[in-house]
């Protein structure tokens, strides 16, 4: 099975790198990398609830294309140079519960080390995985993993690239994909698929040569306090036998700084409206009993990790209004930001409690 996708990769990646050659001048345009990549995975029991699937080893292929940057903006300094890249990937867990899944994932691969014939990378990406066998109570109660046909994904990996002949370049490496839909529906187990892989890479340009290596300057924004307001929105299930969505709300205030050139520090106070809260309230308390407060407020420290208009957002938060206690004390929050103008930006972000999942959050903003 490995082979046979790697045959496959090798004469798609040819086709590729051929049309890749195009350009007329890949000293100006940032420079094309091609690969094609077969994978061999196995599934973690990281919860009894999945222990009777994680008996198959899922293979896949993997195409993808990355732009290396190469100084068109300071930002691509600032981090050695990484490459920008989308990435197709296709798995086949040989498990008629779970079927095939399908993703596209957008990633940045930064390099560790990189001569004129090697290079080591590590790569972190996220996107959207497609499974057409899902969760069903009637056909397909035993799949506790997915439970709904579209889900997020996350994608981390190393990775260590050797030149084989001018332009291409032999890949090895190991790597976790993660799919969840962050308990949009339920059962909400997630898959966690270890994964090592072998494949071809085509260079457009190899050894990479940037446009200057001239240092840049500190941005104007370092050492400058900005204010953000916000609010999101999200949808969430209760359990499995409750299949109705329940919106998840918060506004947010938070003061910030741009600390350097990659990061932003923050500190904000928000709050949230979770209406399955009170739904779950209703049902498990005795007649008459007086129901607390579903709302909640908290206070969090937070991190941007800035690449030009996209940041990594990570914050950690502490509820000091939580007179319903369905939760830990404390969550985290990841996702990514992106600015459109000055002012507005927007952001997807996952909100955790103790490392599960409670909501994806649809974010908007402005910066004052």
């Amino acid at each position: 099975m490995m082979i046979r996708y790697g045959l496959l990769g090798a004469l798609l990646l040819h086709g590729v790198g051929a049309w890749a050659q195009q350009p007329a001048a890949p000293d100006v345009r940032p420079p094309l990398v091609v690969g094609a990549y077969a994978q061999g995975s196995f599934i973690i029991g990281h919860t009894p609830s999945v222990k009777h699937l994680v008996k198959s080893h899922p293979t896949g292929l993997e195409l993808n294309l990355q732009r290396q940057t190469n100084g068109r903006e300071p930002w691509h300094a600032w981090y050695k140079y990484p490459k920008v890249g989308l990435a197709l990937v296709y798995y086949d867990y040989h498990n008629p519960m779970l079927g095939k899944s399908y993703a596209a994932t957008l990633y940045l691969n930064k390099p560790f080390y990189r001569s004129a014939r090697q290079e080591l990378n590590f790569r972190i990406g996220t996107g959207i995985g497609f499974f057409p066998m899902r969760y069903d109570q009637a056909t397909n109660h035993k799949n506790t993993i997915v439970s709904s046909r579209l889900n997020a994904t996350l994608q981390m990996r190393l990775e260590y690239d050797v030149a084989v002949a001018p332009h291409y370049g032999l890949l090895l490496g190991v790597g976790l994909n993660h799919y969840s839909n962050g308990a949009t529906t339920k059962p909400n187990f997630g898959i966690n698929l270890p994964t090592v892989f072998v494949g071809l890479n085509y260079h457009q340009q190899r050894p990479f040569r940037p446009l200057s290596t001239s240092p840049t300057g500190q941005p104007a924004e370092v050492g400058h306090n900005f204010l953000n307001l916000s609010t999101s929105l999200g949808f969430k299930q209760r359990n499995e036998s409750d299949r109705r969505k329940y919106t998840v709300q918060s506004v947010t205030v938070a003061v910030g700084r741009r600390v350097n050139r990659k990061s932003n520090l923050l500190l904000g106070a928000e709050g949230f409206y979770d209406r399955s809260l009170l739904v779950q309230l209703r049902d498990t308390a005795r007649t008459g009993e007086q129901l607390p407060d579903v709302k909640k407020a908290g206070v969090f420290f937070g991190h941007e990790l800035l690449f030009g208009r996209l940041a990594v957002v990570s914050h950690l938060g502490f509820y000091v209004y939580n007179p319903y206690k369905s939760n830990k004390f404390y969550y985290e929050r990841v996702g990514l930001k992106y600015t459109f103008t000055e002012q507005l930006w927007g952001a997807v972000d996952l909100k955790v409690h103790r490392g599960a999942a409670d909501v994806v959050e649809l974010k908007l903003g402005v910066k004052l």
